[in-house]
């Protein structure tokens, strides 16, 4: 079946359980030329080319993970645009935005160009893209009207190489970023800092996961997040701070969201469901940066976001080979954890246990991140938004096996995690990607985004 073929079919699915408010409702969505023409019973459907009986699933809006790591170009090895996508949509998600540390970098129009070109033949879902914050203006520019969806910032390790300590540059470049109407995406950890504590760790002994902490340590997170809040009071750009993992750093954010600047927030599942424990019995698996912290911050942060503290749900999802996570030298781990497989499922079982309402994680997975990157017609199940669908079984029990992944990564710190809840079929514009966890779509179904001038 071709790509017009499927976007100019019709199709109805019906017995849906459809999320209102903190009801399920039972209904039917009607789905013509890749967007939601009708939501509403299924005897009020217009008539369609197809009727599928999804047999009782609850029908979210397609999930949005703001933060992957699809690797691809020279960096394939570890995973690409086809394995990357499939992991996303196997794990519910309908759209990723992929981050710039790449080899080689997205940090000019040319690269964000070849990632279009590339990516157009490979993906299964949607894909939006972040470029590295570059000290060139004139790129920026160039970047932003391309549809770069923000400004990736890292101030541990900067890709593309700029100047971070520098605060008259770093001034420049948020002006520029605010003017172009993008959000600065950053990852909070002090450099300086950081490769002070290394120094200090380095007396000759084998490196340990304690001397890792210490260096990406709590504090190391708190100075970068005030820093750049302080770089956002002189600016007033967007800020989005990556993957916090501590509750002091979430205070910062809020505080300086109640003085009136714009600074949104993400964290990751790990960061609220794993601790410093996870990471001393299974090392490099479980090791990221920012690290896990201890179980204070992670029971913390989960209560923050259950109160409404913070934007959104990301995976970071970092894949890498098994031999760069079982290094014996914590230094040379490569760090990162693969997430898109695992969200969901890790999400939809507090959902049953009673800890989270379904709206609340709608909110944080689809909504809040379209509204953020600028992803028109992303995030909400409504007439006339694109029909990116994920459907659920909240009763399907399963143990998370990475063996079994899609993604190149077959190793995670929630190997033996039970879960309850789980998504059962993916559809990207109307079309069904994966289905009970086989992927049934052709290489090349997803878009490539752009984001919406603003």
């Amino acid at each position: 079946m071709t790509r017009e073929h499927v976007l100019t079919a019709s199709i109805n699915l019906v017995n849906l359980k459809i999320p209102y408010r903190e009801e399920l409702l039972e209904g039917g969505i009607h789905v013509e030329k890749g967007r939601i023409i009708k939501i509403g019973k299924e005897a009020n459907l217009p008539r369609a080319d197809r009727t599928m009986d999804v047999k009782g699933l609850v029908a979210l809006p397609g999930l949005i993970d703001a933060h992957v790591h699809l690797r691809d170009l020279q960096l394939s090895y570890k995973e690409d645009f086809y394995t990357g996508t499939c992991a996303a949509a196997a794990g519910g998600f309908t759209t990723v935005l992929d981050m710039p540390n790449t080899i080689p970098a997205t940090d000019s129009s040319i690269r964000l160009k070849e990632k279009y070109e590339h990516a157009e033949e490979k993906i299964v879902v949607n894909v939006g893209f972040h470029a590295g914050l570059t000290d060139r203006l004139e790129e920026i520019s160039k970047l932003a009207r391309l549809g770069a969806v923000s400004f990736k910032l890292n101030l541990y390790k900067p890709t593309p190489e700029i100047a971070v300590e520098d605060n008259e540059l770093m001034t420049q470049l948020l002006l520029k970023c605010r003017d172009v109407r993008r959000p600065i995406t950053v990852h909070a950890e002090d450099r300086e800092f950081v490769e002070r504590k290394r120094a200090q760790s380095k007396t000759g002994k084998k490196p340990t996961v304690e001397n890792f902490l210490r260096a990406h340590s709590k504090e190391a997170e708190l100075l970068a997040v005030n820093r750049m809040i302080d770089l956002a009071k002189i600016t007033e750009a967007h800020l989005h701070i990556c993957h916090i993992s501590t509750i002091k750093s979430l205070n910062s954010i809020e505080e300086a969201r109640r003085k009136g600047l714009t600074v949104t927030c993400e964290t990751s599942p790990h960061h609220m469901f794993l601790n410093e424990n996870y990471l001393r019995r299974l090392k490099g698996i479980a090791l990221t940066v920012p690290p896990v912290r201890d179980s204070t911050d992670s029971r913390m942060l989960w209560n923050a976001f259950i109160d409404d503290r913070i934007n959104l749900i990301a995976t970071d999802h970092a894949p890498h080979t098994e031999e760069e996570k079982t290094l014996d030298n914590v230094w040379e781990v490569s760090p990162g954890i693969p997430g898109l497989e695992t969200a969901l499922p890790l999400m939809l079982t507090q959902v049953n246990k009673g800890q989270l309402h379904l709206s609340r994680l709608v909110r944080a997975m689809s909504e809040e991140p379209a509204a953020i990157f600028g992803l028109r017609g992303k995030g909400k199940l409504r007439r006339g938004g694109d029909a990116d669908l994920t459907l659920i079984d909240l009763k399907g029990k399963f143990k998370i096996d990475s063996t079994k992944f899609h993604s190149k990564a077959k190793l995670s710190p929630f190997d033996g995690f039970e879960c309850q809840g789980k998504p059962v079929k993916t559809f990207v514009a109307g079309k069904l990607v994966m289905d009970n966890g086989e992927i049934v779509a052709e290489m090349g179904t997803g878009s490539v985004l752009k984001a919406a001038r603003r």
